[in-house]
């Protein structure tokens, strides 16, 4: 579907098209008219003084070319010419016509008749036909005529200095158009981004800061948005109830198990088994909560505090382990994500870097030009580059030395991909396992 704007294009250049022609046909016919009415006055006042000349020569016509004075008469096939016929058919001319004649009407009466007819060589010709009876009883038909090249050429001429000013009267209709359109299009661009802006902020719209057309989609969107937010929040709290039913009942097989291996019972399958249930139902609630969450959350978590306080809970537990964890975050890093989702992300990548590394892993959080950046690395084995996208997508094991799900970093996948976020893995150019790369846009 055509853009506001493409539709606004479109139809200033419709309608200025439109308007430019309709305005041309007019005007150009009213300038035809004009052109046409002048050439004939102009036709009239030279038959006028053909009579006049010829009231006062009927007795010699021959006279008539001193006695009509202009260059064009003279000058053979100029385009300009008179004749007169007395009452027995005798024919006197123009020089200019040399030794041709002017078709006269068929039909004459005593009014004045212009109309078109041939000259010379068939040349178009525009005449003024009159049949006149002067005092001494004597009729004669005068006639002049003129070339209707003349015509034409003023026509033309006329029509060549109107059309540029038509031209720019469709440019400034196009303009216009345009103009009006982003007039238009300024409410909806700002209700645009009012929506983004409101829905961070948990704030409603405010109508009447709308056009009164406006204001009723702006009220729509207020309940839209209400709805919205009763929609995650309502999501977020039974995957959350859901994940503490299950806690209880989970410990109680663990506690069960554990039990049992005390008394020499192998629990091993069944514990590794409870724990591949845990790790399930921990994606899956990840994976609720990414569903009702992503772009949909106004919330707004301090970074820099999440990694602190994790980097501290994990120093401790790689101390137990006798490995160490670097920390080296920026101050003031702020993520558009929820507390719980970006520190399970961190979480689950810390873990596995513990697991998997054998002195030393590391993190790191740092602003840069398209967002924030987070890099988690150890020391460890890493990740062959050809088992890294299998690892993401389906969460399987490639080795089974070290305890885990191997789901960690699918849940990571999960919960980053709401936000539209990415996990990248690669090898760690500073400790030489596996490099852990979390991307969040600005």
């Amino acid at each position: 579907m055509l853009s506001l704007r493409q539709r606004a294009l479109l139809g200033g250049i419709a309608s200025g098209a439109l308007s430019v022609g309709v305005g041309t046909l007019v005007v150009f016919s009213y300038i035809n008219t004009r052109v046409l009415d002048q050439f004939d006055g102009a036709l009239q006042d030279r038959h006028t003084q053909l009579v006049v000349g010829l009231s006062v020569a009927t007795d010699d016509p021959e006279t008539l070319r001193e006695l009509i004075f202009d260059p064009a008469y003279s000058t053979p096939y100029s385009g300009r010419y008179w004749q007169v016929t007395d009452s027995n058919g005798a024919i006197y001319t123009s020089a200019s016509l040399f030794d041709e004649t002017i078709a006269e009407p068929p039909r004459a009466s005593g009014e004045t008749i212009i109309w078109n007819t041939s000259g010379p060589d068939g040349e178009a010709l525009r005449s003024a036909y009159q049949k006149i009876t002067f005092e001494d009883g004597t009729e004669w038909g005068v006639t002049v005529a003129e070339s209707r090249s003349e015509l034409i050429n003023e026509r033309s001429a006329a029509q060549r200095n109107l059309l540029p000013v038509f031209g720019l009267v469709g440019l400034i209709g196009v303009a216009s158009s345009l103009l009006l359109m982003s007039a238009i299009v300024g409410p909806l661009r700002k209700l645009r981004a009012d929506v983004a802006h409101r829905w961070d902020q948990g704030d409603d719209l405010v109508p009447e800061d709308y056009p009164s057309e406006v204001s009723p989609l702006v009220e729509d969107l207020n309940q839209l948005l209400h709805r919205n937010r009763e929609i995650v929040s309502g999501s977020r709290k039974q995957a959350a109830d859901l994940a503490h039913a299950l806690k209880t009942p989970a410990t109680i097989l663990r506690n069960e198990l554990s039990e049992l291996s005390d008394a020499g019972v192998e629990t091993e399958p069944a514990e590794e088994a409870l724990a591949r249930i845990d790790a399930q139902l921990g994606r899956s609630l990840a994976r609720m909560r990414a569903t009702n969450t992503g772009e949909l959350t106004h919330s707004r978590t301090d970074l820099s505090n999440s990694v602190e306080r994790l980097s501290r809970l994990f120093s401790v537990m790689a101390e137990r382990d006798g490995k160490t964890l670097v920390s080296d975050c920026e101050a003031g890093l702020h993520v558009r994500m929820d507390p719980q989702d970006i520190e399970e992300v961190i979480g689950n990548l810390l873990d596995n870097a513990l697991k998997w590394s054998r002195t030393t892993f590391q993190i790191t959080a740092r602003r840069t030009d398209s967002g924030i950046e987070i890099c988690v690395e150890d020391d460890g084995p890493g990740i062959p580059e050809g088992a890294r996208d299998e690892v993401l997508r389906s969460g399987s094991r490639l080795d089974t030395s070290v305890k885990g799900t191997g789901l960690g970093l699918s849940i990571c996948v999960d919960l980053l991909a709401a936000y539209g976020a990415k996990l990248q893995l690669g090898t760690s150019k500073r400790l030489g396992g596996l490099v852990s790369e979390v991307k969040i846009s600005a």
